[in-house]
């Protein structure tokens, strides 16, 4: 983890987007490229057509299968195993690239005992896939010159998701493809500016760049660059926070931009929580159902109506600029923010900041972007690590080493799901995007062309449940969890196998996120959205 803290910490991929069409191989998994991330998904088949060979790993059949040189329909949840025994097929094989693990990496050997029995034949029984099939994917990835991996929240929403990015990890550095043109470790990030938001340190662990709170240097350099006392206790992540409302130990919250009524697993427990809380202040460009539930709502501005920057998936970080004043009462959020800060510490104790000089503090707060400034994102976009200001910015990281010295490998062992089906609940729900529809549809639902095109809910089902079942697509349906119910359409098809089931969770009026499990992977507390039991009934079957 500390060898690849600008990867792993920072979710940013560590190579570039246009620089996917100059791979030899492409490993896409957990990500449904072409509906949530269309214009890499582009970049992907112009690689195609260029020669490479795709492969792509999800339980479902998404679009990038059409063009896959090899489809690997795992089960949900069984993403480590399935990295694992890639890992044990090339170091079975002698693929490996030696002298990078050498010269570039430490304990090979706890990762060669790791995985020592994850045969293709032991997968097999865990994740569905054939052991042949494994063995293809594993040797065409290590043998390719540049080999590039490719994941969303498929991968990490799990409560093993920690364990599944090191896998990844392992399976980059096994065959020397970090620190390489058309290669890399690449988390395709799910909204427009998180990456920016994780930079800035929107995380209770790190102060902005990935400094963590805990570490006294860090304290004190951040002190003196705030002036004020700063704790060493790192604070809640918001996955934490429903429980810790219920147990009175957390009583106001202010909640800018997200909507978890809708985007949080088992939601009904996460409305309960805000509806017992002293004081609810959300700050949104549309009421959302969460700022329905607030005390106070603060209208804020849309990304055309404020100045700023935004920081892409491939870390590129770009100028906006104010093109409409905001309707109404709406403020940019900064100026919200100032404004809050003013009535709570006094006026005369606060310096209002505005956006150039805000990133000007950034500048002084993170090395990886000391080299920039308004200035020179005037007329260019700049990628970090840009540490001085007569250099551009780095594409590739780790060309040159890693911030550790060596990179670290990880002995992981696969676990199971926190949840698994039973006689009660005997099928698998995986939740995922539409290309039409964006997040909780705060946004997209309000355009009526978008909303034309993907205008309801649905679940997709495979042919032999439904038969099962005696469904007819269409026809509307009863969904329950351990956590929620919900009735919406079944699609019937065989874009899902046997045993599982498909919903997106854009939309309010059934909200798949009512049956999802908020179990929480254990290092990072991302919850198992991905995998859940749930039951399927016709309606006419159900008790009055």
């Amino acid at each position: 983890m500390t060898g690849l803290v600008t990867v792993l910490g920072s979710g940013a991929m560590t190579n570039t987007i246009e620089g996917i069409v100059d791979s030899d191989v492409m490993l896409v998994i957990g990500s449904n490229t072409t509906e949530t991330h269309p214009v890499i998904a582009v970049r992907m088949r112009r690689a195609v057509k260029k020669g490479a060979k795709l492969i792509v790993a999800d339980p479902r059949k998404i679009g990038l299968t059409d063009d896959a040189a090899l489809w690997l329909s795992q089960h949900p949840g069984t993403d480590g195993a399935l990295i694992n025994s890639f890992c044990h097929v090339i170091i079975r094989d002698g693929l490996e690239d030696t002298e990078y693990i050498q010269e570039r990496t430490e304990n090979f050997e706890a990762l060669k005992e790791a995985v020592a029995d994850c045969t293709p034949e032991w997968a097999e029984k865990i994740t569905g896939v054939k052991a042949e099939d494994i063995e293809s994917a594993a040797q065409m990835f290590a043998q390719a010159d540049r080999s590039g991996i490719y994941y969303t929240m498929g991968i990490t929403q799990h409560t093993s998701g920690t364990d599944n990015v090191w896998a990844l990890a392992n399976l980059a550095l096994l065959t020397g493809n970090l620190g390489k043109h058309g290669a890399g470790l690449n988390p395709l990030r799910g909204q427009n500016n998180v990456q920016g938001a994780s930079d800035m340190g929107c995380n209770p662990l790190f102060y902005p760049g990935y400094q963590r709170v805990d570490d006294e240097a860090n304290q004190k350099k951040f002190e003196e660059i705030w002036g004020t006392p700063l704790s060493l206790k790192p604070g809640l992540m918001a996955t934490e926070m429903p429980a810790e409302i219920t147990e009175g130990r957390l009583r106001g919250m202010w909640i800018m931009g997200e909507n978890p009524v809708l985007s949080d697993p088992n939601s009904e427990h996460v409305c309960k929580a805000l509806e017992k809380l002293d004081i609810l202040v959300v700050q949104d460009i549309f009421l959302t159902e969460t700022a329905e539930l607030a005390d106070v709502v603060l209208p804020a501005a849309s990304f055309a109506e404020k100045d700023g920057t935004f920081t892409n998936t491939e870390r590129r970080v770009q100028r906006v600029r104010k093109a409409v004043p905001p309707p109404g009462n709406a403020i940019d959020d900064l100026t919200i923010v100032n404004l809050v800060t003013a009535r709570m510490v006094g006026n005369s104790q606060i310096k209002t900041l505005d956006a150039a000089t805000t990133f000007d503090e950034i500048t002084r707060c993170w090395v990886n972007m000391a080299g920039m400034s308004y200035e020179r994102l005037e007329n260019e976009s700049l990628q970090w690590p840009c540490p001085e200001k007569d250099k551009p910015g780095v594409a590739i990281l780790h060309e040159n080493g890693f911030p550790r010295g060596k990179a670290l490998f990880s002995a992981i062992t696969w676990r199971e799901p926190d949840e698994n089906p039973d006689e009660e609940y005997p099928l698998i729900l995986s939740t995922g995007r539409v290309l039409y529809q964006y997040h909780t549809g705060t946004m997209t639902r309000r355009s009526e062309v978008l909303e034309e095109s993907a205008p309801s809910p649905y679940v997709e089902m495979n042919p032999a449940d439904a038969e099962n079942l005696d469904l007819t697509d269409g026809e509307t349906v009863n969904a329950s969890s351990r956590r929620g119910r919900i009735t919406l359409p079944v699609r019937i098809t065989d874009r899902v196998n046997k045993g599982m089931v498909f919903m997106p969770f854009h939309y309010k009026e059934a909200s798949a996120n009512l049956l999802t499990n908020d179990a929480l992977d254990p290092v990072c507390k991302i919850p198992e959205a991905k995998v859940c039991a749930i039951r399927i009934e016709k309606l006419e079957d159900l008790p009055v």
